[in-house]
């Protein structure tokens, strides 16, 4: 082959590679452009102008700084849209975490006869592994569904005192939603009794901590009320309710009106429940009111649907007849009227026969009267001794013939009447039974008469005379914090708690003194207090103020001793601070040197936010609020003095 082939063969070949090398160029230069161009064009479209976007041959960099690590994956998201995403390079950075604002930290307790489940977001320096284990204590189930989440950011101050005095409420709540932020929690749960919501009000609003705020919503059903009962009276030209009994407000309002009507003075009150046999409940009731004034006195009692009307002794006939015959024409068809003229008086009649069975406030039981035969007589004294104790019941009754056939149920009824009171008597008659005493209880007057009309029958008579005493009520009774703080303070008017001179030592007088406020506090449960120290001005400052601080402690460690629960009391020292007396004279340093018994009460403020709403059967949403922050708390105070 010649020479000059060889070479044309070679150019061509040349060539050949040159112009694939400047096509292959021109492409890449092509996609190079129109890579960076749509990327530029999408992400400006989503508003991430402050993404740079540069292209080298396939692969597409992207470079800048991302306002947070969310925007900086929205970034690489929308880039992988347009092109390959193994194609996109990330060089892009992140603005420092201190500069961006921290998420809003909130955790949910959601608690049923199903479970528990933990729902939010929580810092990372909570130790989820303790606060599991402690709600689980707390609830004494392991049936928690964890689902928190973390965020490294710092703890909120007021984290861990929401989470505390939550995990300590949850103790008390079989059925409920807690709702945690920062220094505030909120409580929805229920109960199944109005008694039952005062009790756990009060409990979880005792030992509140300082700066949080808590919102307790407690809501109580409406009581099944079996029998539905309603019984009113007009007696010696007074009239009164031993019970009533209504399914609504409207329903209420409607008896009591007709009881003012009749003569009612004075505050009344209806038990909303149901039960209800018809909801013409109202009208009935206030028909049969009115007919008992007409009548000019007796009683009427409602048992569900069936009603006893009782005329007063010596109603005139015609009277009886034309009340009762239009007051049967009014009623709705579901009630059955039965009504009773009791015959005059008949002087030759032979002494009635009685039982009776007194209870006292110390508790003790005493059974006296007849009764037809010794098994009776065994029967009631076992069943006394079943209702109260063993120990305080005392049988005096004595066994007569003649006692009609009722008698056994009549007195076995009042004797579980009594057990309503917390002191009282019960008197049993042929044709009456008389509970008369006092009680702690609101709707014992109720409960007794709904009692008493099934277990006598619609026809029997008999007479509630049952007050209610708020010393009596276990849960009324309790004193406020504010009231225990007064109760304090009444024991230090002309008396003064002592130390020895010079230390931290109680003497005698200052001993009577921290006895008296024990027993005032033994009553008072959880609440917040501090115990306050205070000295003159004599002296070195750092050892008034250690002196004043070993005194609190004294008095702190006294009460301890005397077994008061101190667990949300605290001690504190504040030296010279504070004087309330001029300390240039003997009297005025006198005065300084004390003990003040502060109560804690955080102060409420208005919520501005809301916590994390969760569905508890479909699912969960996330809604963000802002949070006010809480004031500082509020104090009452109460001051005991000592003296250097």
């Amino acid at each position: 082959m010649r020479l000059s082939s060889i070479f044309a063969i070679a150019g061509t070949f040349v060539l050949a590679a040159i112009l694939a090398w400047v096509a292959a160029g021109f492409s890449v230069t092509v996609i190079e452009d129109n890579s960076r161009t749509e990327v530029r064009r999408a992400l400006e479209l989503q508003g991430m102008e402050w993404a740079e976007v540069d292209a080298d041959g396939l692969q597409v960099f992207l470079a800048g700084t991302a306002p947070t690590e969310a925007t900086r994956f929205g970034a690489l998201s929308v880039a992988g849209g347009v092109v390959d995403a193994a194609r996109v390079i990330d060089q892009m950075l992140v603005e420092d975490s201190a500069d961006i604002a921290p998420p809003r930290f909130s955790v949910e307790i959601l608690r049923n006869g199903s479970g528990l489940s933990l729902i939010g977001l929580i810092p990372t320096a909570t130790d989820r592994d303790a606060l599991l284990r402690q709600i689980t204590d707390a609830a004494k189930t392991d049936d928690v569904a964890d689902l928190l989440e973390t965020a490294d950011y710092p703890m909120p101050e007021g984290w861990e005192a929401a989470i505390d005095y939550s995990v300590r409420a949850l103790s008390k709540l079989d059925r409920a939603k807690i709702s945690i932020d920062a220094g505030q929690v909120t409580i929805e749960t229920m109960t199944d009794s109005i008694e039952e919501k005062l009790e756990l009000e009060t409990e979880l609003s005792r030992r509140i901590p300082a700066r949080l705020i808590v919102d307790v919503e407690v809501s109580a059903p409406r009581p099944v009320i079996t029998p539905f009962t309603l019984r009113f009276l007009i007696e010696e030209g007074v009239a009164r309710f031993d019970a009533c009994s209504a399914d609504t407000e409207a329903s209420s309002e409607e008896i009591i009106g007709a009881a003012t009507k009749a003569g009612l003075t004075g505050e009344a009150d209806c038990v909303i429940g149901l039960g209800v046999p018809t909801p013409q409940w109202g009208r009935a009731g206030a028909l049969a009111i009115s007919a008992v004034a007409k009548l000019g006195g007796g009683s009427v009692t409602f048992a569900d649907a069936d009603i006893s009307l009782i005329a007063a002794q010596g109603t005139p006939e015609n009277t009886f007849d034309d009340v009762v015959g239009e007051l049967d024409a009014a009623l709705p068809d579901v009630f059955a009227l039965h009504a009773v003229l009791p015959p005059p008086p008949d002087d030759s009649a032979p002494v009635t026969p009685e039982f009776v069975a007194t209870l006292s406030p110390e508790g003790s039981v005493q059974l006296r009267g007849r009764l037809g035969s010794d098994r009776l007589r065994q029967t009631v004294d076992s069943f006394a001794k079943a209702r109260f104790t063993t120990d305080s019941v005392y049988t005096k009754a004595r066994v007569v013939e003649g006692l009609p056939p009722e008698w056994p149920v009549r007195v076995l009824t009042g004797l579980e009447a009594l057990a309503y009171l917390s002191n009282g008597a019960v008197v049993v008659e042929p044709e009456m039974l008389r509970v008369v005493g006092n009680t702690g209880h609101k709707t014992a007057s109720a409960q007794i008469a709904g009692l008493l009309a099934e277990k006598l029958g619609e026809a029997e008579q008999f007479e509630i005379d049952v007050t209610y005493q708020e010393k009596l009520d276990p849960v009324a009774s309790i004193p406020t914090p504010e009231e225990c703080i007064a109760l304090i303070a009444e024991q230090q008017v002309g008396r003064k708690l002592n130390f020895e001179p010079g230390s931290s030592t109680i003497d005698s007088n200052g001993a009577d003194i921290v006895n008296d406020i024990a027993e005032i506090l033994e009553n008072c449960g959880e609440i917040q207090i501090e115990i306050g120290g205070y000295t003159d001005s004599q002296g070195r400052e750092t050892m008034n103020q250690q002196l004043s601080q070993a005194r609190a402690n004294a008095v702190l460690d006294a009460l301890r001793a005397r077994r008061i629960l101190t667990s949300s009391y605290s001690a504190v020292g504040h030296g010279e601070a504070n004087p309330i007396a001029d300390n240039d004279t003997e009297e005025g340093r006198e005065a300084n040197r004390r003990i003040e018994f502060r109560l804690i009460v955080p102060e409420t403020t208005e919520e501005t936010e809301t916590g994390l709403e969760a569905l508890e059967d479909a699912g969960q949403e996330e809604t963000d609020a802002d949070e006010d922050p809480a004031d500082d708390p509020a104090a009452e105070e109460g001051t005991a003095d000592e003296q250097n």
